[in-house]
């Protein structure tokens, strides 16, 4: 059994020295390939592999087509839109995700982006705090309810909206649970986002719905770049001065962002939730582990291809 660990942007070394350590220790044999910058060099790899952990590489068609023994790929991380599901399952190859292992370091980035934006991004000029504004946060899933973990913790007013989350468990957490989304823009002057890139969700933060928050919002995205509308955003900024938007993934158009909103916009170089140590080595070890388990044991808890 042949486990590869393909990563153009690898692992840190003590989370590569903890997948093998799971691996090894299961009786499997380990292979890595990494900081490839050829698709070429992931195709020869997978022709012999029975599991694939990968990060932000993407699986699609034709990495399926030439891992003739795969039964199981694993993103280190929560979100998976860069591997292929409809072929993965024409495969018949188990994908899974890691849910979790990332939501602090992201949250903390999250807390951090909008310290920044609120400070003017320390231009030296005088900006607001955080203690008694409202926060809403957009799908709460493992990232949201560490945003909402950390929000409290500065004194903000914390709302949540989630089409499929149950209102008695936004409750729980400590959190107000708001009839609609709108309702949501409407009361929060911060909104986090942090919905997956879905055909539902796609292009669906613009106008309608930015243009709804009051006086001094700030648009916090950590999650992905195809859920805003851009041209909307653009346009709304331009219209109203008072509004920030801070991102851990450049939109698509960041020059113009950048050119048009100086001291109100915000990317990051690269996406950088993730980026910490903590959460390099448990994405990469809970991956481990759950390619055993599911070779072991037929465990699919995380599989995301029913």
């Amino acid at each position: 059994m042949k486990v590869l660990v393909a990563t153009s942007k690898p692992f840190a070394k003590v989370a590569v020295d903890g997948i093998r350590k799971v691996i090894e220790g299961a009786g499997y044999e380990l292979v890595l390939l990494e900081k490839y910058t050829e698709k070429s060099a992931l195709l020869s790899a997978v022709a012999d592999v029975d599991a694939i952990i990968i990060r932000s590489d993407i699986i699609d068609a034709e990495v399926f087509d030439a891992a003739k023994q795969l039964k199981i790929v694993v993103r280190a991380g929560a979100g998976y839109d860069n591997v292929d599901l409809e072929s993965a399952t024409a495969h018949g190859v188990c994908v899974m995700n890691t849910p979790g292992q990332n939501a602090n370091a992201v949250a903390e980035l999250v807390a951090g982006l909008m310290v920044y934006a609120v400070r003017n991004f320390y231009n030296g000029t005088s900006g607001i705090e955080l203690l008694g504004k409202k926060l809403g946060i957009h799908a709460f899933g493992n990232v949201g309810r560490n945003v909402a973990r950390i929000a409290k913790g500065f004194g903000m007013e914390v709302y949540a909206f989630d089409a499929y989350c149950p209102k008695e468990v936004i409750e729980a957490a400590g959190v107000h649970a708001v009839d609609s989304v709108e309702d949501m823009y409407k009361t929060c002057q911060f909104i986090s986002l942090h919905l997956p890139a879905t055909d539902e969700t796609k292009n669906s933060i613009g106008r309608n719905l930015v243009g709804l928050m009051p006086k001094g919002a700030v648009l916090v995205n950590s999650a992905r770049k195809e859920i805003i509308n851009e041209e909307e955003l653009i346009q709304l900024m331009q219209e109203r001065e008072d509004i920030k938007f801070v991102s851990d993934i450049a939109p698509a158009a960041a020059a113009k962002f950048e050119e048009l909103f100086a001291g109100r916009y915000f990317a990051t170089p690269k996406k950088m939730g993730a980026q910490t140590a903590e959460a390099n080595i448990n994405a990469g070890i809970a991956a481990a582990n759950q390619i055993v388990g599911f070779i072991k044991d037929g465990c699919t808890k995380f599989m995301v291809n029913r």
